[in-house]
C-alpha cells in the first residue's frame, strides 16, 4: 500500500510514538490529576509535560493556556462558540474547512452573529488586503487557515496578524494542517489563538488536538462536567487548563503527541525538505501530463490537487485505490467555499498529500498509475 492521504491523517506513525503509546497504556493508565495517588499524579506529569512543549513550540506565553481538545474541530468549536458576540461579525477566508464553517453558519442561523468570507481573488494566497475587504464597524474576530487541506495555498499569517492588532480584533489559526511542518510562532504572528490536529503533522495517534490561547481572548467553556476540582460545586471551574478541559483527558494519545513534538523538532529541516521536495516533483509531472492542477508550482506544503478530464474526481481515486493501492482522497474534502472557488463543485478534486514518511518510489508508481489511467481511458490531454 502507498498511503497519500496524509492530510486526513498520517498513517505511518514514528516508532518512538508507537513506543510511547504502548508504554503509556501500561505505566499511565490512571486519570490524570483526578486522584492523590502516585499513579493518577505521575500521568498529570506527562500531560503537563506535553502541555509545556506545545506552548514552547508556539511561542505561547503561559502553558496552562494549552488545552487539550478530542481533535482540531473541537478546538475550533471551543474557540469559535465560546467567543460568540451577540450581533458580532466573524471575518474566514476561502480556505476554511467545515470545522469553521458549519459553527458560523450555525450562529448565523440563530441570530448571534454574521459573518463574511475573504477570497484571495487573483492571488494565490490569503493576506490581510483580502481580510480588509471584509471588515465591518462590529468585526470582532478573523478566523484563518494556514495551510488549505483542499490544495495547499498558505495564507500570510504575518500580515493578517497586524492587521488584527491594529484592529483589537481576535485571530484564530486552523493549524490542522501546518502544525510540525511549518514554523508557526503566536508571539511573533500577534495570535490569539491556534488549533492543531496532533494526528496530523505531529505524527500522534488519532482523538487528541490542542486549543492554544496567547492573549486576554479566553473561549467560554462549550463542554461542562467533572475536571477534578471544585467538585461539590455545580459551576464550571474558573481555573485554568481545567475550564476547558472537561471529562477525562485521553492520555495514552497525549503520550504519543508528546514524542511526537520531540521528532518534529529533531528532524524539522529533514521534514520540511523531504515534503518540499515530493511536493513539487509531483506538480510538475502532473503537469507534465497537461492535467489541470488546482496546486500552485511554488506551492510546496505537502497538499497537491488535480482532475483528469472525463472522470470524477471518486472515479479516479477509486481507480489508484483498486489496481495500485494507492491511498488519495477525492471529494470535497468538507471544504465547500475552497471548492467554489476553485470551480471544482461539480467534480471535486483528487487529493495527494505526502508526509515525512512517503519516499520518491511512492510519487513515482503515482505519477505511472496516472499516466495508465489516462491510456486506458482514451483521455486527450493537452501535454
Amino acid at each position: 500500500m502507498i498511503y497519500l492521504d496524509n492530510s486526513a491523517s498520517t498513517f505511518v506513525k514514528p516508532r518512538e510514538v508507537i513506543k510511547a503509546v504502548e508504554e503509556s497504556l501500561i505505566h499511565y493508565s490512571a486519570n490524570p490529576g483526578r486522584s492523590g495517588h502516585n499513579a493518577s499524579i505521575r500521568t498529570a506529569m506527562l500531560v503537563e509535560e506535553t502541555r509545556e512543549k506545545l506552548a514552547k513550540h508556539f511561542g505561547c506565553k503561559d502553558s496552562s493556556h494549552v488545552f487539550f481538545t478530542a481533535n482540531c474541530t473541537q478546538a475550533l468549536n471551543t474557540a469559535i462558540l465560546g467567543l460568540t458576540k451577540n450581533n458580532g461579525h466573524i471575518i474566514c477566508t476561502e480556505n476554511e474547512h467545515n470545522s469553521v464553517l458549519r459553527p458560523l453558519e450555525h450562529l448565523k442561523e440563530h441570530g448571534k452573529i454574521d459573518y463574511s468570507i475573504a477570497f484571495q481573488g487573483d492571488k494565490s494566497y490569503i493576506d490581510a488586503n483580502s481580510i480588509k475587504d471584509c471588515l465591518k464597524p462590529n468585526t470582532y474576530m478573523v478566523v484563518c487557515n494556514h495551510i488549505s487541506n483542499v490544495n495547499g495555498d498558505k495564507a500570510d499569517i504575518k500580515s493578517i496578524g497586524e492587521f488584527c492588532k491594529q484592529h483589537g480584533l481576535i485571530f484564530l489559526l486552523d493549524c490542522a494542517q501546518s502544525a510540525g511542518h511549518e514554523i508557526i510562532d503566536m508571539e511573533e504572528n500577534n495570535i490569539s489563538m491556534l488549533a492543531i490536529a496532533g494526528h496530523k503533522g505531529f505524527y500522534a495517534p488519532q482523538g487528541i488536538g490542542a486549543l492554544i490561547v496567547n492573549s486576554e481572548f479566553m473561549p467560554e467553556p462549550i463542554l461542562f462536567g467533572g475536571t477534578g476540582t471544585n467538585s461539590l460545586e455545580l459551576f464550571q471551574p474558573d481555573i485554568y487548563p481545567e475550564r476547558l478541559e472537561s471529562g477525562t483527558l485521553p492520555t495514552p494519545a497525549i503520550a504519543g503527541l508528546n514524542v511526537g513534538i520531540d521528532f518534529v523538532e529533531s528532524h524539522f529541516a529533514e521534514i520540511q525538505n523531504k515534503i518540499d521536495d515530493l511536493t513539487t516533483f509531483v506538480n510538475y509531472e502532473l503537469r507534465k501530463l497537461g492535467l489541470t492542477v488546482y496546486t500552485q508550482p511554488e506551492n510546496s506544503h505537502g497538499v497537491i490537487a488535480f482532475n483528469i478530464p472525463s472522470l470524477s474526481s471518486n472515479e479516479v481515486a477509486t481507480m489508484l485505490n483498486e489496481h495500485w493501492e494507492i491511498c488519495v482522497r477525492g471529494g470535497y474534502h468538507c471544504a465547500p467555499m475552497k471548492h467554489k472557488a476553485l470551480g471544482t463543485l461539480e467534480s471535486g478534486a483528487v487529493r495527494v498529500s505526502i508526509s515525512y514518511f512517503n519516499t520518491f518510489t511512492d510519487v513515482q508508481r503515482l505519477i505511472g498509475a496516472v499516466k495508465t489511467i489516462i491510456r486506458k481511458n482514451k483521455i486527450q490531454v493537452n501535454e
